[in-house]
């Protein structure tokens, strides 16, 4: 169930970027709507510049190619391509509907007619009969093989519209995938982490763990973004093959990435969180040209367990206080979520630990 504290929230960010596309004079399209929220989460920092950049006279030309170079070439020109191929081929299936009842008609009124002349008595010989049957049988096989050709061309346009249904659901991939890491993004994880409260039954064996990579801002600064972003894309890949296969892991902005665990109970949460950080703090990150390293890498991660949480956000807030912990005390190390950490949390400007 969605809360009001939920709904609330939710209508702020959507109120926010609604005030900024109008502040910028810009068309609240869905389009723009999916740049500005991009920006807003501030998941990809050039994108959030470049839009910035742009003031308050940007056309929608300018808009479309940020959109393209960040968030993926041709989504518009996909949803538009599906949208007019599923117009095309529900007419087609109308007009062939209307086809099969008018000749469904047609046969019943033959059936009636012929039926009506059987009946009479002043018609009846076998002659009669005969030439009855005889063009029933004509009929029915002329209905027969309509219905065929009507079954084989439903057929072919359920084709057609499942290969549209397929582009879509792509498209919804491409658009739930952060490009960089190739993690669902967070737009994908506020939908997830939304669906964890759907049902109470699993809340105790289902854990939010949020991991932030440690000391981010030096590597940016000491080797340029490139490498920063080799490195997210590396801490991506490691993060995924250390955790089973139907976790849920995205990338939820900068350097942060979070792991969605059901069917654990808070120690095992505990262990596949140390085996990530493990994993991590003895992988070489080296560049083979030059063999410069760059590391060590290390990473720290806050958990709490759903049922310690009222709704998605609290639980948000929960898991972010333990990474706190864990960065305040630290880092490189594992934090599960406490009572006595979220005044400790609420009390500090703690984006200051994140670097």
């Amino acid at each position: 169930m969605t809360t009001t504290a939920q709904k609330a929230q939710a209508n702020d960010v959507v109120g926010q970027i609604i005030y900024a596309l109008r502040a910028m004079g810009v068309a609240p399209i869905p389009r723009n709507y999916q740049l500005f929220y991009e920006a807003y989460i501030g998941s990809n920092t050039s994108l959030t510049q470049q839009l910035a950049a742009l003031g308050s006279s940007a056309t929608q030309e300018e808009l479309d190619a940020i959109s393209s170079q960040y968030l993926g070439t041709g989504q518009v020109e996909v949803i538009e391509r599906a949208h007019g191929k599923l117009l095309v081929e529900l007419e087609n299936l109308l007009r062939l509907l209307r086809r099969e009842q008018q000749s469904m008609e047609s046969y019943t009124k033959l059936l009636g007619e012929t039926a009506t002349r059987i009946n009479s008595k002043a018609n009846f010989s076998n002659d009669i009969i005969r030439n009855a049957i005889a063009l029933l049988t004509s009929a029915t096989t002329d209905t027969m093989a309509h219905g065929e050709r009507t079954a084989d061309t439903v057929a072919e346009h359920s084709v057609e519209m499942d290969q549209v249904r397929k582009e879509l659901d792509e498209y919804k991939r491409i658009a739930n995938t952060d490009s960089l890491t190739r993690l669902s993004n967070r737009r994908a994880f506020d939908d997830k982490l939304a669906s964890i409260f759907d049902s109470t039954g699993n809340l105790k064996v289902t854990a939010l763990v949020l991991a932030d990579i440690d000391n981010f801002k030096n590597i940016n600064d000491n080797f340029g973004h490139p490498v920063g972003d080799k490195i997210l894309a590396t801490v991506a890949s490691v993060i995924r093959a250390n955790v089973r296969k139907d976790l849920f892991v995205a990338r939820t902005g900068g350097e942060e990435f979070a792991v969605i665990v059901e069917g654990n109970t808070a120690d095992e949460v505990m262990l596949i969180c140390e085996r990530v950080r493990c994993a991590l703090e003895t992988r070489s990150f080296r560049n083979s040209r030059s063999g410069v390293q760059y590391g060590p890498i290390t990473i720290s991660l806050g958990y709490s367990m759903a049922a310690q949480a009222e709704n998605p956000n609290q639980l948000y807030a929960n898991a972010d206080a333990a990474l706190y912990h864990a960065k305040h005390n630290g880092r490189n190390r594992t934090i599960f979520f406490d009572e006595v950490m979220r005044r400790d949390y609420a009390a500090k400007n703690w984006l200051i630990y994140r670097n």
